[in-house]
């Protein structure tokens, strides 16, 4: 029997991302050209869509495909929300191999607009400056007890989550705690990704972040808040 589980991603759903466009953010991507309180909707479909084309779920890549199913997205995702909520939320979209869209929401604290679109992010034991992400919340990240093996269910978003679950019990970590977890891949040692977060490292003078090609990475997440500083 086939494994039942289905694609997701988690993005940030906010108001105040409606007022990007004005301020003249350029390097905002989708946010800076749609007034959407999605933030970076484009990436997070486009996450998916590979996901479904990589197990051959055509249902799924219809759904998701083209500017279509963007917009069929963002239609979705507006009526599951509705027209009244004027707080931020952790908004998760879920698909399932015959293409159902489904949604999940909570709430979330608020973000400044900085630290969801940085120019860069600031040196070690340095303080921001203008443009820069501010340091606080500071949490605290240890590497897992254990290793855990790289597969496509640690490259894609997936439900499929007990490598994250376990190492996050194994430290003890609740979901209201201010701590994340590094996944260390089995084969070579290296850290593959954050449970919950996107790790960057500070090397030779410049911020780094795991590879995460399918065949050749560190097996971590292809995510795309990754996506978007790579691109710059």
């Amino acid at each position: 029997m086939a494994d039942i589980f289905s694609l997701f991603t988690s993005l940030r759903y906010d108001p105040s991302l409606l007022e990007v466009p004005s301020k003249g953010i350029d390097y905002a991507g989708w946010n800076a050209a749609n007034k959407s309180p999605f933030y970076m909707l484009d990436y997070h479909r486009d996450r998916m869509l590979r996901a479904a084309t990589h197990w051959k779920w055509d249902e799924a890549i219809n759904v998701l495909s083209g500017q279509k199913g963007l917009e069929t997205l963002t239609r979705l995702a507006e009526e599951f929300i509705g027209t009244s909520q004027k707080t931020a939320l952790r908004f998760k979209i879920l698909v399932s191999r015959d293409g159902l869209v489904s949604f999940e929401k909570h709430n979330i604290a608020p973000v400044p607009t900085e630290n969801l679109f940085p120019l860069r992010l600031p040196q070690p034991g340095a303080p921001s400056t203008s443009g820069e992400a501010q340091k606080t919340p500071c949490w605290t990240v240890a590497p897992d007890d254990l290793q855990t093996t790289a597969s496509e269910y640690t490259h894609f978003k997936t439900t499929k989550r007990e490598m994250y679950d376990s190492a996050r019990e194994r430290l003890g970590i609740a979901p209201t705690d201010e701590r994340e977890v590094l996944l260390v891949n089995k084969g070579d040692g290296s850290v593959m990704e954050g449970s919950l977060f996107t790790p960057y490292f500070w090397r030779d003078g410049r911020w780094v972040t795991p590879p995460v090609d399918l065949s050749s990475g560190s097996g971590g997440q292809d995510g795309v808040s990754r996506r978007w500083a790579l691109e710059r």
